[in-house]
């Protein structure tokens, strides 16, 4: 069943009452909607891991195997004016719901248990919004969903960190195949053939054009980065176009110094300790690469896809930064009135939603839709999420020591599903009260 017919054609000024079908269609989406939950995942087998046959799904515990008493078949849409967004983490017995032994899709640096994690009560968490309920991840109603259709994950490795959790909590229903056009695994793509479903990731670290300092004629120095804030990164603006869903997202990478270019010309920097250089600061590059970023997306001729902005996840690194011996070594998730976003976390969140407001406004004289994917709040409250020392071999050398910027898997990044998911449900209504506000505005600008 595709997407599109669970819209409901209601304008303002329509009625019910006026139109049999369109009370039968009202009638069938709420059926839809209350079935899909409780769609019959019984008639998939007992999971048997064939790593030779990447479309069957892994063999499992009884805590992440379906059970007509299983909590992850309750899943009831919450309130469209609900705000997802705010809200607590609160304990969830019932998690994990697949287990790092069981998927394939995990990166051995966010496989935490694998290398010794002593605790895993920071898996049994969900979130819990103020005012209303957010349903548990249901694999088998989001494939149902998103049949037909085509997501793009556009950014770094948090980015593909989150692919990897979608990957693995629809491995209860079914693993995809690799279709890759490419080789490379940083530009790779995966198909659910039962669904006709493809996910792929694209590497972008700063979503605009950039190369390492050392391989290109500009400033030499190790560690830097030569970032051209106005050009678009044709790895990925070019491979975009078909898709029905973008998921773009960056942040961390834009810690580290830069050299930021704009009309081919040097204008300054951050961090690059560089002579006549001005240093401009990350906040300055962040802005202008999203800038740029959405500036591509809407000006893609053939694009009519969603795009959904993942907001900033913020790292947890404390008693030192990344590379001074900084280190994450929480259990417990804070309280929302344990901690705040303030500072650099705040400045990088206000930064894109900034440009993403502007990008939406000038999205929709196209007919183009931007979602906000806002996590930056829930995972503020994550400090015990992260690998920390637990995301390779005590005696590896890796440059990212302590790892307090990616997520264990399973972990609290599973909960960006939950929110995907329960935008993917409001999503009929909202677009198609966009598009007639896009058909009004065409018809005032024609006159």
């Amino acid at each position: 069943m595709k997407l599109q017919s669970i819209e409901l054609p209601l304008g303002k000024n329509q009625s019910l009452q006026k139109s049999p079908k369109i009370v039968l269609l009202v009638i069938f989406t709420l059926v839809f909607l209350a079935v899909v939950p409780y769609y019959p995942l019984t008639r998939y087998p007992p999971y048997l891991h064939d790593l030779n046959d990447a479309s069957k799904p892994p063999s499992s515990s009884s805590s992440s195997s379906y059970d007509s008493k299983d909590d992850i078949l309750v899943s009831t849409p919450s309130s469209d004016k609900c705000d997802i967004f705010s809200g607590e983490w609160i304990p969830n017995p019932h998690a994990p719901y697949y287990q790092n032994t069981t998927c394939w899709a995990i990166h051995e640096h966010q496989n935490c248990m694998k290398y010794g994690r002593p605790d895993s009560d920071f898996m049994k968490w969900r979130w819990k919004p103020s005012g209303c309920d957010l349903p548990v991840f249901n694999p088998a109603q989001f494939l149902e969903l998103v049949r037909g259709k085509s997501l793009a994950f556009v950014g770094d490795s948090v980015g593909r960190n989150q692919m990897q959790s979608l990957i693995c909590l629809l491995s209860r229903v079914e693993y995809p195949i690799i279709v890759s056009h490419s080789p490379d695994e940083k530009f790779i793509r995966w198909k659910y053939t039962s669904y006709n479903f493809t996910v792929a990731a694209f590497w972008t670290p700063h979503l605009v054009k950039s190369k390492a300092a050392d391989s290109t004629d500009g400033p030499t120095h190790s560690g830097l980065f030569n970032v051209y804030l106005d050009e678009f990164d044709e790895k990925w603006t070019t491979q975009v176009e078909e898709f029905d869903y973008l998921i773009i997202s960056a942040g961390h990478w834009f810690f580290r110094p830069m050299v930021f270019y704009e009309n081919s010309k040097i204008v300054g920097c951050h961090y690059c300790l560089l002579d006549n250089v001005t240093d401009l600061t990350m906040y300055y590059g962040y802005r202008k690469a999203f800038r740029t970023a959405f500036k591509a997306i809407n000006s893609l001729e053939k694009y009519k896809g969603i795009t959904f902005l993942r907001t900033f996840a913020p790292s947890h690194f404390e008693g030192g930064e990344w590379n001074e011996g900084g280190n994450c070594e929480r259990t417990r998730p804070f309280r929302s009135n344990e901690t705040k976003l303030e500072g650099q976390n705040l400045e990088l969140y206000m930064a894109q939603v900034e440009e993403f407001r502007k990008a939406e406004k000038e999205g929709k004289k196209r007919g183009l839709r931007y979602r906000l994917l806002d996590t930056t709040g829930a995972m503020l409250l994550r400090p015990d999420g992260h690998p920390s020392r637990y995301g390779h071999r005590a005696d590896e050398k890796v440059t990212l020591y302590n790892d307090c910027v990616h997520w264990c898997l399973p972990g609290p990044i599973d909960i960006w599903s939950d929110f995907l998911l329960e935008m993917l449900k409001r999503e009929g209504v909202r677009s198609h009260e966009e598009k007639l506000q896009y058909s009004r505005d065409r018809k005032l600008q024609v006159r």
